[in-house]
C-alpha cells in the first residue's frame, strides 16, 4: 500500500467525519425545531383558553339574572390587586349573585415541571374551594383605572373607583426543549405566548 493511498484513506475518513457531524447537527436542529412548533401550538391553544374564561367572566362583573340583587353597583369589585381580583358576578345566569375570584399561585407549587416560572391560575366560586390550571401561565398582571383614566395603585384601596382594567397574561411551554442539560431556565428552551386585554370594561361598571 502506497504513502498516496494511505493519504486518500486518511482524506475519506476526514471527510466522512465532517459529514457525519454536519448530519448529526442537521438532526439535532430539525427535532428542535419540531418540538418547538408543537411547543407553540400548544401554548396558543392554552392561551386562547385561558383568554376565552377570563374575558368571559370579566365582561360579567355586575352581571346578575334578577338585577334587584345586585343594588349597589359600587360594590361589584370586591377586592383588587395586581395578581388578584374578586368581584360579584351571576355565574351560571340563575338570579343569584356569586362572587368569583382569580388570582395566582406560587411558583413553588409546580415542582413537577421542568419550567421554572409556571404557576397555577385559581378560579374561585363562592366558598368552594380553589380549582387551579397549568396552562403554562408564567404571567397574570392586572392593572386598574379610574373614570378619568388615570392608573391606580395596587391594592386598590376603593374598588368603587374601577372603571376599566387591563390584562397581562404569559404563557409559555411547561416542558420546553432539552432541559435535562444544564441553564434550563433559559427562556430560549421554551415557547412563549402574550395577550394584552387593554381597558377592558365590563357593561355593568360603565353604566354606574
Amino acid at each position: 500500500m502506497g504513502f498516496s493511498t494511505l493519504i486518500d484513506i486518511l482524506g475519506s475518513t476526514l471527510v466522512g467525519g465532517m459529514l457525519l457531524l454536519i448530519l448529526l447537527r442537521l438532526n439535532d436542529s430539525g427535532v428542535q425545531n419540531t418540538y418547538m412548533y408543537g411547543g407553540e401550538l400548544i401554548v396558543q391553544q392554552n392561551l386562547v383558553d385561558a383568554v376565552q374564561v377570563l374575558e368571559h367572566d370579566f365582561r360579567k362583573i355586575g352581571f346578575c339574572a334578577d338585577w334587584q340583587k345586585l343594588p349597589d353597583p359600587l360594590q361589584y369589585i370586591i377586592e383588587a390587586d395586581s395578581h388578584k381580583i374578586s368581584f360579584q358576578t351571576d355565574i351560571d345566569s340563575d338570579g343569584n349573585v356569586d362572587t368569583l375570584t382569580y388570582y395566582t399561585g406560587p411558583t413553588s407549587e409546580l415542582t413537577d415541571t421542568p419550567n421554572p416560572r409556571d404557576r397555577l391560575l385559581y378560579r374561585v366560586v363562592n366558598n368552594e374551594p380553589p380549582k387551579g390550571s397549568n396552562l403554562g401561565i408564567t404571567q397574570f398582571d392586572l392593572v386598574y383605572f379610574d373614570a378619568l383614566g388615570n392608573k391606580l395603585s395596587c391594592p386598590v384601596a376603593s374598588p368603587s373607583l374601577i372603571m376599566t382594567m387591563q390584562i397581562n397574561i404569559r404563557i409559555e411551554d411547561v416542558y420546553g426543549y432539552d432541559t435535562d442539560n444544564a441553564n434550563k431556565s433559559s427562556q430560549d428552551k421554551y415557547a412563549t405566548a402574550f395577550w394584552r386585554q387593554i381597558r377592558l370594561a365590563a357593561r355593568n361598571i360603565k353604566n354606574r
